[in-house]
């Protein structure tokens, strides 16, 4: 049996962009024991302008075919 990916919008109220990035980044994290959950695809899009996402995640492939798990655009080395 093969299984599709869907997007799961979740609509939450914050004062501004950083602080609606914070908060993704403590749902996917808190949803991180569920293997299911692609914390590295995670996005942030104003309701009105859902096609213009800002990624929670760096991402960026680390030795070990590991990810990054630190925030977007961070400062430093990626680990």
């Amino acid at each position: 049996m093969t299984r599709d990916r869907f997007v799961v919008h979740l609509p939450v109220v914050a004062a501004d962009l950083p602080g609606a990035l914070r908060f993704a980044r403590a749902i996917t994290r808190a949803l991180g024991f569920l293997a299911d959950v692609d914390r590295a695809e995670t996005t942030v899009s104003e309701e009105d302008a859902q096609c213009v996402r800002h990624r929670v995640f760096c991402d960026s492939l680390l030795d070990g075919r590991r990810r990054c798990p630190r925030a977007a655009a961070h400062d430093g080395p990626c680990g």
